[in-house]
């Protein structure tokens, strides 16, 4: 710490702030135009003017030196600084100052007295509205650069410039043209660091930013995290007259630090939809009818009794939901368990991340993420795979690209050449599906090469010589022939992180969602364990980039077929033992079904009944069309739900369900931080929380759950597992994010794991010597082209939030990417309607041609399920988890919307 004299008192701050950080520690108001503690200072407004040492400067360029004197509310220094902001409100129009403003340079204004009448300037200059979320006034710029600098320095998108001369000098988007037409995505946070409100959020309440105080009187701010991807953001909501005003980034958020996405920051239109569920349905003569919530709750009951007499507990199964809180997960899986009798019950994790829970697991003991991410900014090699986090987790991906501009090295091991890859020092491109191979070879580099760490491997590691035997046949030149990736930079990429100080594994869906997901997720593991960089502090392990946004606690509630909270088998009977003395019942012994093992129960008649809580299996699973026939041929479907899903309309009763924004709990995010999400409004009509519903299902069948509230869930599964012991509401509204696992209420919880020993039987690190296998699917004279399935920056998941508001302008319709070859060899043009054909269904896309996707490989969302991009998708699944193989599907292409 320094300490500086401050007007008379001593002040302690961290070494290398600057004055302005150490004037406000200080408790004195410092008007600084210019600056925003997210990027780097500029020192262009003389805003911000103090007297150091006799000399004056601008406080937030110059650095806070030990035993400095500094003067900060003289009358001379406060007269120039309001000269400083006199002459900047001269130039705009009046209105900049309008009564009750809210924006930064108004409360530096009304702080030194500065009115209305001096803002003089003539504006006429215009605007730009054509964008949904992100309006422009060009009479309130007053070229302070910040939008320019947070948009480079922060976002990474490089979307905002400065034009003109002198007076005239105004924000404008680098393409030149309409915003909405520009390369901005979204982010908000040029809205939220411009001072004067010349780059606003349409709505009630222009000029908001997560700076704004709140209004003495009508409005409100609730700290909660982002319902969206797994990053887990932490926002502030703000409510005016019980609407939603705006949610803004929270500068202290331990994730996101003050930034946001298009998706949290602004996607919240589906809140207020006239498609929004606001009463039970209840399926007669073939019609969904609106219904009182005491019939659909005895239908309901008297389905799932039904079910349980005539088949037993077995045949009634629930898909939980990782959009739902932690809570609502922990009593979901206790009610199928406890008033049931089954543990046939699981989340859509088994779709995306359920091999990372195996191969972590396996290699390391833990079904999470090694690291916490802050560690990712001391790393000095970035190895990104199989994720295009720019776009999927838009925070994460400007935080690495941060990362990389202040000089970190980037590999990036991804089939298309979109997001970080542009960035890369080394960009591999291997075939879809041959991931396990493009592993093995990098791993034979750092043992050929001797790039490992022999005295970890020797301590730490199991495996060695098996997997040493293994990968003498994986050289570089064979791995290129299965992958596609030329030697050369296979070679340069095992060099990159084999010879980096502290070098970081993120991955995503790209690893997981194969035929052979688990070995790939064990594979890629056993790069960092070579290299000694996990469990060290010499390295930011492996990391796994979560779907959505609570995927992570779903399963750590226990929302699993095989395990009970905390991830104890349920095979095991002292697992089940603790579980019968906290519920007061017996705990079936055997593992339930997983969800595709539910669907093939349904198709077979053995499957009585499902609940599906928050997920729209008809659109995100794979071959859709057999989803639909499971539900089809099931006798009773309960659907929780914002809108009605194309699951939902094939329900027999639908329950109007609480979004993020509506309810009570927590969420576990990508990194295994617990973090607190609370209501900032109340659901709209009858509309009930997924713990209400279970609550009010369990009282239909005449049982008390007991855990009254969502704080005392917490609290009961605390008492479960030791994993998550040390939580509870409490703790995390004190502290914020508390990662597990949290053994004790008075310790810190593990942000890094592994310190002293793996959580293996054996406390050694297990490297994994799993040969490379084919995918599950391989084109053909007859679907000669690959088809790999993601997501895009402006949607989530099946849409059903994202289409109902303003992304719906920014990305109106599902695209089909393709390579300038394969659109010349099909005679399709950009932008025409093309029918893609797999061996499973079709589905109707328009063209986007461009060499982002390889020749051979075309690339699609599945955000409008109207287009059935989920009806191309096999039932290939991971021999471990049984997820999905969405990566590899074989497809041609027919032009125009025929039936294929």
């Amino acid at each position: 710490m320094t300490s500086i004299d401050v007007d008379g008192a001593a002040v302690d701050v961290p070494e290398g702030v600057s004055l302005l950080t150490a004037v406000r520690a200080a408790g004195i108001e410092m008007p600084a135009l210019c600056h925003d503690d997210r990027f780097a200072p500029a020192g262009s407004c003389r805003t911000c003017l103090v007297r150091a040492d006799g000399r004056i400067v601008a406080s937030c360029v110059t650095p806070a030196a030990p035993g400095a004197t500094v003067e900060a509310t003289a009358d001379d220094l406060r007269a120039l600084r309001r000269e400083a902001v006199e002459v900047i409100v001269s130039a705009l129009p009046p209105r900049a100052l309008a009564p009750g403003s809210r924006t930064e340079l108004a409360r530096v204004c009304r702080s030194l007295g500065i009115g209305p009448e001096m803002a003089t300037g003539p504006g006429g200059r215009g605007g730009d509205d054509s964008h949904p979320y992100v309006h422009l006034d060009r009479d309130l710029c007053i070229a302070c650069g910040r939008c320019v600098r947070m948009c480079a320095d922060v976002q990474g998108t490089f979307a905002l410039t400065l034009v003109g001369r002198g007076a005239d000098t105004v924000v404008a988007p680098g393409t030149g043209g309409p915003w909405a037409e520009s390369d901005c995505v979204a982010c908000g946070g040029c809205v939220d660091t411009c001072p004067t409100g010349a780059i606003f959020e349409p709505g009630p309440v222009p000029g908001l930013t997560s700076a704004s105080p709140v209004a003495p009187t009508a409005s409100t701010r609730t700290r909660t995290t982002c319902g969206y991807c797994g990053v887990g953001c932490t926002l502030d909501v703000v409510t005016e007259d019980g609407a939603i005003a705006a949610v803004l980034p929270a500068r202290d958020g331990p994730v996101n630090r003050g930034h946001a996405c298009v998706k949290g920051r602004f996607a919240r239109g589906y809140r207020t939809s006239p498609e929004r569920l606001t009463r039970p349905l209840l399926r007669r003569d073939g019609r969904l009818e609106p219904v009182g919530w005491d019939e659909a709750l005895r239908h309901i009951a008297r389905g799932l009794r039904a079910a349980v007499q005539e088949a037993g507990p077995d045949a009634v199964a629930a898909i939980s939901s990782a959009r739902a809180t932690n809570e609502e997960n922990y009593l979901l899986q206790k009610f199928m368990r406890v008033v049931i009798g089954t543990n046939s019950v699981d989340n859509c994790s088994r779709l995306c991340h359920s091999p990372s829970a195996a191969g972590l697991m396996a290699t390391f003991g833990l079904p999470g993420g090694t690291d916490t991410f802050d560690d990712v900014e001391r790393s000095d090699c970035l190895l990104v795979v199989g994720a295009n986090p720019v776009e999927a987790h838009p925070v994460v991906g400007a935080r690495l690209l941060q990362r990389v501009l202040q000089g970190a090295r980037l590999v990036v091991a991804d089939p298309r050449a979109v997001g970080l890859a542009t960035h890369a020092d080394v960009h591999l491109r291997p075939r879809p599906g041959t991931n396990v191979a493009l592993f093995h070879g990098l791993a034979h580099v750092l043992l050929a090469e001797d790039l490992v760490d022999h005295a970890f491997l020797r301590e730490r590691a199991a495996g060695l010589p098996e997997l040493t035997e293994l990968l003498a046949g994986y050289p570089p030149d064979r791995v290129a022939a299965l992958t596609g990736v030329p030697a050369a930079d296979l070679v340069a990429a095992a060099r990159l992180y084999g010879r980096a100080g502290r070098p970081a594994i993120v991955y995503g869906l790209g690893v997981t969602e194969h035929l052979h997901g688990t070995d790939g997720v064990r594979a890629l593991a056993n790069l960092a364990v070579l290299r000694g960089a996990v469990g060290t502090g010499r390295g930011y392990g492996v990391n796994p980039l979560r779907g959505q946004n609570n995927v992570q606690g779903a399963s750590d509630m226990g929302a699993l077929p095989d395990v009970l909270p905390g991830y104890g088998k349920v095979t095991d009977p002292a697992v089940r033992a603790r579980a019968e003395e906290v519920w007061g019942v017996a705990v079936p012994g055997r593992p339930g079904l997983r969800i595709p093992e539910m669907f093939a129960a349904a198709r077979a008649g053995r499957l009585r009944a499902l609940w599906v809580v928050g997920e729209d299996v008809c659109a995100t699973d794979p071959d859709a069309n057999r989803v639909a026939q499971a539900l089809d041929a099931c006798p009773l479907v309960v659907c929780n739900e914002l809108f009605l899903s194309e699951t939902a309309r094939r329900a027999d009763v639908v329950l109007p369900a609480a979004s993020w924004l509506e309810k009570d709990g927590t969420f576990v995010n990508f990194d295994r931080r617990f973090q607190r999400v609370r209501p900032a409004v109340a659901p709209p009509g009858e509309a009930r929380s997924d713990f209400g519903i279970v609550h009010a299902v369990a009282s239909a069948m005449d049982t008390d759950l007991g855990c009254p509230d969502p704080a005392a869930a917490l609290a009961e599964c605390a008492r479960l597992t030791p994993l998550f012991a040390g939580l509870s509401h409490q703790r995390l509204d004190r502290e914020g994010a508390v990662p597990w696992p949290c053994p004790n209420p008075g310790r810190p919880g593990e942000a890094t794991l592994y310190r002293e020993r793996f959580a293996t039987p054996d406390g050694r690190a297990h490297l994994a010597a799993t040969p490379y296998l084919p995918p599950g699917e391989q084109p053909d004279d007859q679907y000669p082209l690959i088809l790999v399935t993601g997501r895009r920056w402006a949607h989530y998941n099946s849409g059903s939030m994202t289409r109902r508001g303003g992304n719906l302008t920014l990305d109106p319709a599902d695209h089909l990417d393709l390579h300038p070859d394969d659109a010349a060899r099909y005679g399709l043009l950009d932008g025409e309607p093309v029918t893609v054909t797999s061996r499973h269904g079709h589905a109707r896309l328009l063209t986007r041609i461009g060499v982002e996707t390889a020749p051979g490989q075309v690339f699609c969302a599945f955000h409008f399920p109207a287009s059935g991009v989920n009806r191309l998708t096999s039932d290939h699944a991971d021999t471990v988890t049984s997820c999905p193989e969405y990566k590899v599907t074989a497809v041609r292409l027919t032009a125009g919307d025929g039936p294929g």
